[in-house]
């Protein structure tokens, strides 16, 4: 799941056209800890993936890989 969330954070990221450092805001944390999501070297707590899948309009399925469905269940 890491290698999966890692890589979709970064995809997602890049495609809202958004640097680490306004996401790292964003989420109130530092750019450093965003930059280790990233990197696979930390793992985001709930409160703030949720922040970031809100931010990039996807599902928590999406972002750790449960589905390849961007969408968020209505």
């Amino acid at each position: 799941m890491r290698e999966i969330l890692a890589k979709r954070l970064k995809e997602c990221r890049k495609e809202a056209n958004l640097t680490q450092w306004e996401i790292a805001v964003y989420c109130d944390i530092t750019e450093k800890t965003y930059q280790n999501y990233e990197l696979m070297t930390r793992e985001p707590k709930l409160e703030i993936l949720i922040k970031i899948a809100e931010k990039y309009g996807v599902s928590l399925d999406y972002l750790t890989g449960r589905t390849d469905n961007r969408n968020i269940a209505q």
